[in-house]
Formats: structure tokens, C-alpha cells, sequence
């Protein structure tokens, strides 16, 4: 199956993008301000600033939306492959926005509680684990919500405990910590590729389930999410990225013989569920054929793993600014400007 000419990906992913500009902003907007007679320093009333501003906010999501856009769209075109999300738009967004607001509670709970949350994010490539991830750190707080993404370990990480590299990254109270692939490599792709022995495998079996019960003694809320895409879709997902000049990056050669490796990749898979799936630490599958489906699918679950209640917070109070009548901004000098080509 060959992809489509890159005139054609022009066309459609220009087509795509106005449609749905058009379609994401031509909803109304409200917007209640006391003062309708103020105006900002360049001139624009307050409420058209103020709405400018929520529409601002919305295009955080609309940026990423659109690379996943540009991605289906690359082979709509072709009748074994029609787009998979049956979820409506206004309703994707609504529901995003949503969870995202309660995501600002939870985290608000964590800091005044005091938890310690670990997430743990496991799946094939491609499977859409960045995407739910990115979504949720999207509108926290980055010193309370972080990612861990650990690079392959270096010559002196190879010789340390095999726990020791991830422990480091384990949170303190009041903090969020998502890892983004993790212990489970040596499960997955170092037993796949042979990176490790098989020694190395079965010593991984027997301390995994005493480590992540450690944690759980120790107040860490362990949560740990399987993102389980079919063959097909992988192999769809693989090829759009091929044709992509932006998303190409994510395709190592790691990604590419995991491809090859398909049946290895889910014998692993079926023992390492089998065989870490404890009461203390349990395993959540997440169908994510349907990215959009699996992104509120897997945020509203988590949330439903830990009781919280939305934090009081004492009015915020905006100081008036202090002025003296011998102040002056001194002038920056031209060749410090950025140039203003848009």
C-alpha cells in the first residue's frame, strides 16, 4: 500500500485545518465582565480581550489536535482504512475540557493531602500513550504533575539495581509523578530484544510484585495502565508516521523491528500481565483503537482511583499598582527586539 502524493497531503490537511478552525470557533463564547467601559492598552474592549484570551487557552488543545488530524487524514483516502473514532467532536472537546477541570481539583487535593500518585503509562508503540499524557499534564501545575521518561540506562545505570534508576524519579508528598513507559521495559522491549538475559527476566518476576507492594506500604497511590491497540491499527499508525515529515522523529529503529517482533512483543505482554497483576498494584487495559475514546476514557478513570474533593481557596485579591510620578520605562534599544514578522 502506497501513501498518497505529497500534493495531496497539502490539500487535505490544509482542507482539514479550515474546516475545523471554522468548526471549533464559530461556538459563542460568553463572557461576564463588570466594567464593559474599560478598554486594554491597545484599544480592544475588555470582554473581546477577555474572549480572545478563552480562545487562546482552547488552541493549546487545537494544536495538538490538528497533528493527530494531519495524521488520519494522510490516509482517509484509502477504503481499507476509514477513520476509527466514532466520537463526536463537540462532544470530544466538552467532555476534555471537563475532565481537565477536574484534573486542576485532584491536583489541588494532592497538595493539600499530601499523596504520593504514580501512574504508570505501558503499551506498544503508537499506541497513544504520549497523547493521554500530554492531555493531562496539559493545564497542571508542572512542579506537582511531572512526566518521567527514562533514555536507555548508561554504563553505570546497568550495573545498579535494576529498580534503583526509576526509584530516584518516585514522587515526594504533594506530587504526581506519570511515568511514561517504565520498570515494565525489562518485561517488554529488553526482553524482546534481548537485552537482557533470561535470568534477568525471571529475577524481574519475582521482585516486581515485593517492589510495587513497597510502595503501596509506603503511601505511594500505584496506578498502572496498559494502552492495547490491534495489529492493524499499529500497523496504519506506523505507516502515517513514514509519511510525515513531522512525526517521523518518533519512529527509531527500535519502533520499526517492534513491528517485525508483533508475536514476541504480545507473548511478553500476556506473561508480564499475567504475572504482575496484584490486588495491591492492578493492571488497567485501555482499548485505544480510538485514541480520543481511550484519552477520556483512561482520564476518567483515573480520576475515579482517588477520592478527592475540590480544595477551598481564599478569594485572590489583585494589589493596585504602586506608581511614582518620577518613573520612566527605559526604552529598549532596536537590536534587542525580536523581529515581528507575523
Amino acid at each position: 500500500m502506497q501513501g498518497p502524493s505529497d500534493g495531496a497531503v497539502q490539500r487535505l490537511s490544509h482542507a482539514r485545518y479550515i474546516s475545523f478552525v471554522k468548526s471549533f470557533h464559530k461556538r459563542p463564547t460568553t463572557v461576564r465582565v463588570t466594567d464593559v467601559s474599560e478598554t486594554t492598552k491597545n484599544g480592544r474592549p475588555i470582554p473581546e480581550r477577555v474572549k480572545a484570551e478563552l480562545l487562546d487557552s482552547f488552541d493549546e488543545e487545537l494544536e495538538l489536535e490538528l497533528e493527530d488530524e494531519h495524521l488520519e487524514g494522510l490516509f482517509d483516502d484509502i477504503a481499507e482504512h476509514p477513520s476509527v473514532s466514532t466520537l463526536d467532536r463537540t462532544v470530544y472537546f466538552k467532555e476534555l475540557f471537563r475532565l481537565q477541570r477536574e484534573l486542576v481539583k485532584l491536583q489541588d487535593w494532592v497538595v493539600h493531602q499530601k499523596l504520593k500518585v504514580v501512574v504508570v503509562f505501558e503499551g506498544r508503540d503508537a499506541a497513544g500513550k504520549g497523547g493521554v499524557i500530554k492531555r493531562i499534564t496539559q493545564r497542571l501545575n508542572p512542579r506537582v504533575c511531572r512526566v518521567a521518561a527514562l533514555p536507555a540506562p548508561n554504563d553505570r545505570q546497568r550495573t545498579q539495581w535494576y529498580f534503583q534508576r526509576y526509584a530516584e524519579h518516585l514522587p515526594a508528598a504533594g506530587e504526581i509523578v506519570l511515568f511514561d513507559r517504565s520498570w515494565y521495559n525489562r518485561a517488554g522491549v529488553e526482553r524482546v530484544m534481548k537485552f537482557c538475559t533470561d535470568d534477568e527476566v525471571e529475577e524481574f518476576f519475582r521482585s516486581v510484585p515485593d517492589f510495587e507492594r513497597m510502595l503501596v506500604r509506603s503511601g505511594i497511590v500505584l496506578i498502572k495502565y496498559w494502552f492495547s491497540i490491534s495489529d492493524e491499527e499499529q500497523n496504519l499508525r506506523f505507516r502515517m508516521r513514514i509519511h510525515d515529515p513531522i512525526k517521523q522523529w518518533k519512529l527509531s529503529p527500535m519502533d520499526l523491528e517492534s513491528r517485525r517482533r508483533w508475536e514476541a512483543y504480545t507473548k511478553a505482554k500476556e506473561e508480564m500481565l499475567a504475572r504482575t497483576h496484584i490486588p495491591e498494584a492492578r493492571w488497567w487495559i485501555v482499548e485505544a483503537d480510538d485514541k480520543k475514546k481511550a484519552r477520556l476514557n483512561c482520564i476518567s478513570h483515573f480520576l475515579a482511583q482517588i477520592p478527592y474533593e475540590e480544595v477551598a481557596r481564599p478569594p485572590v485579591l489583585l494589589p493596585e499598582r504602586v506608581r511614582h510620578p518620577n518613573y520612566a520605562r527605559t526604552p529598549v534599544p532596536d537590536d534587542m527586539h525580536v523581529p515581528e514578522i507575523y
